[in-house]
């Protein structure tokens, strides 16, 4: 059996926990936080309780840790488990400023214990499926990509105060996803232009528009806003998020030198021939694939990671750059100017 150990109990830290209770090759060693309802849970699972997780992690020991904490927490939560060669899932973000995740960084490469970053879309089956094309060459060089997340977020949403303050925008609690897929299936990000509004007049942000450009060339925009009714978004289009319903279609779209592809419904449109073009058809082509629910896939590959089979999909790196890019925007949008992910990334003589 894998020991595992959860920090933090909040609404995805349970998720977590029912995840690894249903896993049959995992034992929770305990739930730490010092909330009722960490100890509530703990109870329900019949897994030890705790509130320290330093004392905890000397204590048993775990095998992995998934730090499911406030974002602020993920840097200290991180280094106290790899200074114990404890392999850890950290929840995205994975750290609250740039300068956090470069530490988690150096500590994780200058150990050699694994750190996975909890981007679960990279996960998805529609996902996975999309970047085995882009992989195999069906796009050709990509040249242009747009997207949307677009949903309604209920008012009783924002009775939470951290909602309505710094980081709690749907910047760094949304759009930092669809940052990390566009890196993953696009490329790097060379440089962000944007505006983000206010409607609700919170301090913090419900919508963006993003201009992007990508290391490679291709050229991207994306928009986002948790103040709109609309079925445009991977939470809905997947299946594959916890607390959404289904409505299957696309929301993203890449095209490619030598043809198209639609996320999530994954169809592939070319031509039929090298030598048509925009006077001619497009044939359409199904690329879906089945493949385990996101967060199963997620755990699986966790489980991987601390049996040291399997490379983290995410690195601490990997997140640090998501971290950064969607920081940009912010940056971006405040002083009214292009950002460029180099900038970013050389406050904390991260950039490599």
């Amino acid at each position: 059996m894998i020991r595992i150990a959860l920090l933090g109990a909040g609404l995805i830290g349970r998720e977590h926990a029912d995840l690894m209770a249903s896993h049959p090759e995992i034992s929770i060693v305990a739930i730490c936080d010092p909330s009722p309802e960490a100890a509530k849970l703990a109870e329900r699972l019949s897994v030890p309780h705790r509130a320290d997780y330093v004392a905890m992690l000397d204590e048993l020991r775990p095998d992995g840790a998934i730090i499911a904490l406030p974002n602020q927490l993920h840097a200290p939560a991180a280094l106290a488990c790899i200074e114990r060669g404890i392999a850890c899932l950290i929840e995205k973000p994975v750290a609250e400023s740039i300068a956090s995740a470069a530490r988690i960084v150096e500590a994780a490469e200058r150990t050699g214990v694994p750190v996975l970053v909890g981007h679960q879309r990279r996960h998805s089956p529609d996902i996975r499926a999309a970047k085995r094309a882009i992989v195999a060459g069906e796009l050709g060089d990509i040249v242009a990509v747009n997207g949307m997340t677009l949903f309604d977020k209920p008012t009783d949403y924002f009775d939470v105060a951290w909602r309505k303050s710094a980081g709690g925008g749907v910047l760094l609690i949304n759009l930092i996803h669809d940052i990390d897929i566009l890196r993953h299936l696009v490329g790097e990000i060379d440089s962000i232009r944007a505006f983000t509004s206010h409607a609700r007049g919170f301090a913090v942000e419900d919508g963006a528009s993003l201009s992007i450009r990508f290391a490679n060339g291709a050229l991207g925009s994306f928009i986002i806003s948790d103040n709109a009714v609309s079925p445009w978004a991977w939470e809905y289009s997947s299946g594959q998020a916890l607390y959404h319903p289904t409505q299957p279609g696309p929301c993203l779209f890449l095209a490619g030198r030598k043809a198209a592809l639609s996320v999530s419904d994954m169809y592939l449109w070319r031509h039929e021939r090298e030598d048509e073009h925009w006077q001619h058809p497009l044939a359409r082509h199904y690329r879906g694939a089945a493949g385990l629910p996101t967060y199963v896939a997620q755990l699986a590959h966790f489980v991987a990671v601390i049996r040291r089979e399997e490379q983290p999909l995410i690195t601490a790196r990997d997140g640090m750059a998501t971290l950064a890019a969607t920081l940009a925007v912010d940056r971006a949008a405040r002083e009214d100017r292009t950002v460029t992910l180099a900038e970013m990334l050389a406050q904390t003589g991260a950039a490599r």
